[in-house]
């Protein structure tokens, strides 16, 4: 206060004579007749004066150190972009509404309340990121500033954390809206192979460009810490329908059928299987199979039904060969001959034979009409051996052995 007075002296010492001069007349008291103040009075009111002016000069004074204390030099940091700030305002709330800075909810400012010079002012906005964590995903806020800062954060949420970039429409570029690191390398696993980008303070899409990996429309981006580094991940994905096909069994139905013999049977319609096709979506990621969702699955072919035949109509009974009392027109007893050399000679012994024309059956290739000349139902072929050789007997001794004009004479050796 003393070295205010003294400057305060000192500025009026210097003021002008007339000043001084009109201020001292100001003191005069218009209630003495003869207009003169005596020497006493004048000296208590110059004394006032004084210090009245010494008064308004430190007033002045105060005021000059509060605007100077109200001035401050702040550095303001706004999601890791600094800039040097000079301002009058007396709390960060006035310094954010001085730079027009809104903030939102879950944004972040520090320190808080009043504004102090030098101080540092951190502004974090929040973003929105997607998490999948150990399988799950979820979007989260947050106000980190990269994504290895982001991860560090997360790192609570599950032993496996990673950040999951988008895929904007514009290229199919992907977004994580983070930069990878604030400095040092990134590594990218991809196809089966690590590559390094030396700087990691780029976008995924961008150091994805740098190494020229071309990403197809299913593949899937995410960023994780591997071995103590931030990671970007490239899962490739392909979706396809798969159709595989299998067999539907046919059924099999049976008839009546009196044209043939009761323990006869005789397919009339084959079997046909049908044709099952079932079409699936198959999801794969890098070549394992993660997802198989079924599209359709009906059957394109349907199965032939198998149709068989069964003899209705007894067997007759088949007349006992003639005896010696009864001659044979072959002149001899039929059951007496060498039949098995005749069927050997006609069809190689087999009771199912026919012939390549099909004119001809069973082990001694009888005809249809000369069998059933004889008592024969069906075909010769189905009938049993006994029955093919009693009719063959029958035969012979209507017609003798001229029936089988070649191998006729085996029945006599």
């Amino acid at each position: 206060m003393t070295s205010l007075l003294r400057r305060a002296r000192m500025r009026l010492a210097a003021t002008p004579a007339t000043l001084r001069t009109r201020v001292v007349s100001n003191t005069t008291d218009p209630g003495t007749t003869d207009q003169e103040p005596t020497a006493e009075r004048r000296t208590r009111r110059g004394r006032v004066r004084l210090i009245g002016a010494a008064t308004a000069v430190v007033v002045l004074a105060t005021g000059g150190i509060a605007v100077a204390d109200a001035h401050k030099t702040v550095t303001l940091d706004v999601d890791g972009v600094s800039t040097t700030v000079s301002t009058f305002a007396g709390s960060v709330d006035g310094l954010l509404a001085e730079q027009d800075l809104e903030l939102g909810a879950r944004d972040t400012v520090s320190p808080a309340g009043a504004l102090s010079d030098g101080v540092d002012v951190v502004v974090r906005h929040a973003r929105q990121v997607t998490v999948q964590a150990d399988g799950e995903q979820a979007t989260v806020w947050t106000t980190a500033l990269t994504a290895d800062e982001a991860l560090e954060m997360l790192a609570t949420r599950g032993d496996d954390v990673r950040l999951v970039a988008s895929r904007s429409t514009a290229g199919g570029r992907p977004d994580l809206s983070l930069d990878l690191t604030l400095d040092g390398p990134a590594d990218v696993v991809v196809d089966g192979t690590t590559l390094t980008v030396p700087d990691g303070s780029t976008t995924v899409a961008d150091a994805l460009d740098r190494l020229d990996v071309e990403l197809q429309p299913l593949d899937r981006v995410s960023v994780r810490h591997r071995d103590d580094r931030v990671t970007v991940v490239v899962n490739r994905v392909v979706v396809e329908d798969v159709t595989t096909t299998s067999e539907v069994p046919f059924d099999a139905v049976e008839q009546d059928d009196p044209a043939l013999y009761v323990g006869q049977s005789k397919v009339t319609t084959a079997g046909v299987p049908g044709v099952r096709t079932v079409i699936e979506r198959v999801t794969t990621v890098d070549g394992k199979e993660t997802g198989r969702d079924l599209l359709s699955d009906e059957v394109t072919q349907a199965p032939v039904a198998q149709v068989t035949n069964v003899g209705t109509t007894k067997r007759p009974v088949v007349a006992a060969p003639s005896t010696p009392s009864t001659p044979a027109v072959g002149g001899g007893d039929a059951a007496g001959l060498n039949w098995g050399a005749l069927a050997a000679c006609e069809s190689g012994g087999n009771p199912t034979a026919v012939s390549a024309s099909g004119t001809y059956h069973g082990l001694y290739q009888f005809s249809v009409a000369t069998w059933q000349a004889v008592g024969g139902a069906g075909l010769p072929s189905e009938a049993s051996a006994d029955e093919q050789t009693a009719r063959a007997q029958m035969l012979y001794n209507r017609s003798g052995a001229g029936q089988w004009p070649h191998c006729g004479p085996r029945l006599f050796s």
